[in-house]
């Protein structure tokens, strides 16, 4: 048993085989997954679990180096989600934040049900 982290075992396995330089999508319920992008499903119902809380825990759990989010989502509580978290966001469109999305080694859905909030999560490594 672990002691803690991610315990989702499907969301850790696929954690797991992140590298540097991996794209992770955290998205909302209604973000569409991108085709040929693994998908780690994890919304039960509107709003649970909350983007925020996948966040802190893959942030917990993880290395990022960077973020994108839509310029869509600017001065919106999920733009503060991601932005008290990382020195610097960078912003897209939302047409382009999908089709960056297709990039991604992974693709985590949420229950949230808040407009706009996605975001691509950079890999980084600890050294």
């Amino acid at each position: 048993m672990k002691r803690g982290g991610i315990l989702h075992a499907e969301l850790n396995a696929a954690v797991s085989r992140l590298g540097h330089g991996d794209l992770v999508l955290l998205a909302d319920c209604g973000m569409p997954a991108p085709a040929g992008v693994p998908v780690v499903d994890l919304a039960l119902i509107h709003g649970v679990p909350r983007f925020e809380q996948v966040l802190t825990a893959l942030l917990d759990d993880l290395v990022f180096e960077g973020s994108i989010m839509a310029q869509e989502v600017r001065g919106t509580e999920a733009e503060g989600w991601v932005s008290s978290r990382f020195e610097q966001v960078s912003y897209v469109s939302h047409k382009e934040l999908k089709e960056l999305s297709g990039s991604a080694k992974l693709f985590i859905r949420t229950g949230e049900a808040t407009p706009y909030a996605n975001v691509l999560l950079e890999c980084g490594v600890p050294f």
